[in-house]
């Protein structure tokens, strides 16, 4: 795809989380990191703090959504470890403010809470006795309840996913920032006017390390199918200017190009610097390769060490 330009920001920016600690650079969105063997993600974010990426983003479908984040946060010394995000759904606001206080007073202030509203698909299949209904005024209701927690969940210690206008509103209002998944620079842009000069912002991006279009583009079909198939993200695609034809099959080669980065180290570092010109702070990228759900299921350290050059 052709590189976009962006109208110039009046001035640089630096977001900082409370007082003492700023997201910069990029970072790593891995459903590997929570899901494999702890000995071994400890020993991969270690690595992958010292090539320089400066956050690690972990999923946390299902329970020890915590665990995993003290597991890296003890694996780690100065990397950033966010929830890439917690299912609010899935885990009180008592219990997250409890958790959030416990970790903080072990690691500081190196826990990022990223969260999530997640898809009625998921929740009314997987959350035992929840009914999806009314997102918006579900994620007001747990943040309040974060505020009033007897150890308060600092603002600028969360993010929210959001993708459409209502949700961005919130993240600005009531949370640090925001933290996108399955989004354009285009997007980017839009969050970012959304957001406000004051906010962080740290969109996920997908990478394919393959100069192949025809493997770079079944991958990330193999990736998105699933989640082209959840209203939030067909909804923000739609509204990126994607058609229903675009979203059928797993995507069309338009929309994949769009949602992956794929090619040389060259080509994936433009995209990435993309979405910091279009606004963003922070970029956290996922490598697709072979395998079911683009094969995020395995943690290719390799690909990370030959992209870090170029992106850290």
């Amino acid at each position: 795809m052709a590189a976009r330009s962006w109208p110039a920001r009046a001035s640089p920016r630096a977001h900082q989380l409370g007082e003492v600690m700023q997201l910069t650079g990029t970072g790593v969105w891995s459903s590997a990191l929570s899901a494999r063997d702890p000995a071994y993600t400890a020993d991969a974010a270690a690595e992958l703090e010292e090539l320089g990426y400066t956050s690690l983003w972990v999923p946390t479908f299902g329970p020890g959504a915590f665990d995993v984040v003290e597991r890296l946060l003890g694996g780690t010394r100065n990397t950033l470890v966010a929830t890439g995000i917690l299912n609010v759904w899935m885990y009180g606001a008592g219990e997250t403010a409890e958790a959030f206080a416990r970790i903080a007073d072990a690691h500081g202030e190196r826990f990022l809470l990223g969260l999530g509203v997640s898809h009625g698909p998921v929740v009314d299949r997987f959350v035992p006795g929840a009914t999806y209904a009314k997102p918006l005024r579900t994620m007001t209701s747990y943040l309040v309840e974060l505020d009033s927690a007897t150890r308060p969940v600092p603002r600028e210690h969360r993010v929210l996913a959001a993708l459409g206008p209502k949700m961005l509103d919130l993240a600005r209002a009531n949370a640090g920032g925001a933290h996108p998944y399955n989004v354009t620079p285009q997007h980017t842009f839009e969050a970012r006017q959304a957001l406000g000069p004051g906010k962080l912002l740290v969109p996920e991006q997908a990478v394919a390390m393959t100069s192949s279009a025809d493997e770079a583009r079944r991958w990330g079909r193999s990736f998105l199918e699933n989640y082209l198939g959840l209203p939030n993200y067909a909804n923000s695609l739609r509204r990126l200017g994607f058609t229903d034809d675009d979203l059928d099959r797993g995507g069309s080669d338009r929309l994949v190009d769009a949602l992956v980065a794929w090619g040389d180290v060259a080509a994936i570092a433009t995209r990435v610097r993309e979405h910091r010109e279009a606004g963003a702070d922070s970029v956290c990228i996922q490598v697709l390769q072979e395998g079911p759900m683009g094969g995020i299921a395995s943690l290719p350290v390799d690909v990370y060490r030959e992209l870090a050059p170029a992106l850290c």
